[in-house]
């Protein structure tokens, strides 16, 4: 199917969206769409006929675990009532521990990267089978960014999904952007990667801004495409004409206009490269032994005893596993704090409200010690109960404040008059 150019949706640019001109299709992240109640401005592009692909972030089709079937039936359910033509994922782990580790589970709140080993294709490849399964269209998977490396790795990323695509027969959605991160941060040359992942199986692209920190590229999308991210969306371009291409942004919006500029020139690469195409390339694959389904039950048991253990160092600070990069653990550790920071206070904007300039600073203390494994939203609600069991915030009003908040938050329902009477006598008295 062809898509043509697209951005992706968010709450906080539906207007800036809805105004474009030239976009062919959206990409809203599947969790925040609620099919009781999805948003009128997205369902309004719908009745447009705009298409509109939901993507998820929350699978975590690269971990130990079968994939949750709560979590495919809520994707399913999205992609039917959004018309899609395919759904998105990743190839990334998202968390660790539970059942085949017998210990507490854990929650990265971020996507990590799995290691390119064939214990984790066989692992990936019959979780793939699973949500293909459980699916009503075609699933789609994306490279991810990564900080870290495994050690010991037996193909390149290339190799590693064009096996993924021969055994599955999924379709791929290459993040140039990705790609450019990886080769800062780990060396790795897109063009080698372009030539040896098969671009036919592309059904699109993200093109997305970053920033180089901590002597790493981040991937942000809150920052402007860069040069070298257009070059290796040239790089493809110079390959394949994607059936899609689309422009991520996820926080620090610009105006409307800085939006159209970036659209226009992902466009104008696009052209120039077509004009420029050398030609086909020659894709080089990896030696596959061969794996039982036994193997299998015995790599996702590897797998999980890996993952936790580089899971736990990076979010609770348990000793890094052998053969990793101490320093960057380090900076991923506090990329995934910061990250979990923000998104605490989107879903709970209350409590950056409360706590002011002092919210940040609280709650990356909080995370050193308290890793999430619930999702952001009780994670939010644990940070305010562990603050006020510290005693915390030191200003009485902003206690109370807080203290209402997370009452309301542990208990949903209406409470019954004689409760809001208690509540109403209490608050007098801590008034006076």
């Amino acid at each position: 199917m062809k898509l043509g150019i697209g951005i992706g949706w968010r709450p906080e640019i539906a207007d800036a969206v809805a105004a474009l001109p030239g976009i062919d299709w959206v990409e809203a992240v599947a969790e925040n769409i609620c099919t009781g109640h999805p948003p009128d401005a997205l369902m309004r592009l719908r009745e447009r006929g705009v298409t509109v692909v939901p993507h998820g972030v929350s699978l975590g089709l690269g971990g130990a675990d079968r994939p949750d079937p709560g979590r495919l039936s809520a994707l399913a359910a999205r992609a039917t009532l959004l018309g899609a033509p395919l759904v998105t994922e990743h190839i990334a782990f998202v968390r660790g521990g539970g059942p085949l580790t017998a210990s507490p589970r854990l929650e990265a709140g971020h996507l990590l990267p799995v290691p390119r080993t064939w214990d984790a294709l066989d692992v990936l490849c019959e979780n793939v089978r699973i949500a293909q399964d459980s699916l009503p269209v075609p699933l789609a998977l994306e490279n991810i960014a990564a900080l870290v490396s495994w050690p010991d790795e037996q193909m390149t990323e290339g190799q590693f999904l064009a096996e993924l695509v021969e055994r599955t027969g999924v379709r791929l959605l290459i993040d140039v952007a990705n790609l450019h991160t990886n080769h800062v941060n780990r060396g790795e040359d897109p063009a080698t990667a372009l030539d040896e992942l098969p671009v036919e199986a592309i059904a699109y692209v993200h093109v997305a801004g970053g920033v180089q920190k901590d002597g790493v590229w981040h991937d942000t999308h809150a920052h402007p495409v860069t040069q070298p991210v257009l070059d290796v969306l040239a790089e493809l371009r110079s390959r394949v004409d994607p059936p899609g291409v689309l422009l991520e942004r996820d926080d620090d919006f610009p105006p409307a206009a800085e939006l159209a500029d970036e659209l226009t020139t992902i466009r104008t690469t696009l052209v120039t490269a077509r004009a420029a195409s050398p030609g086909g390339r020659v894709r080089t694959g990896a030696v596959r032994p061969e794996r039982t389904s036994s193997a299998t039950e015995a790599a996702r048991d590897r797998s999980a005893v890996a993952q936790t253990a580089l899971l736990s160092a990076l979010v609770a600070g348990t000793p890094a596993p052998e053969g990793f990069d101490h320093r960057r653990l380090g900076v991923q550790s506090r990329a995934l704090a910061a990250k979990r920071a923000g998104v605490v206070a989107k879903v709970a904007p209350e409590l950056p409200e409360i706590l002011g300039d002092g919210y940040r600073r609280a709650f990356l203390a909080y995370a050193r010690t308290h890793p999430m494994s619930d999702g952001y939203r009780r994670d939010a609600v644990d940070f305010a109960e562990q603050l006020l069991i510290d005693g915390l915030p030191s200003d009485g009003a902003a206690r109370r404040r807080l203290t209402r908040w997370w009452q309301d938050q542990v208990d949903p329902r209406p409470p019954r008059r004689s409760v809001r009477l208690v509540r109403a006598a209490r608050a007098a008295l801590v008034g006076k």
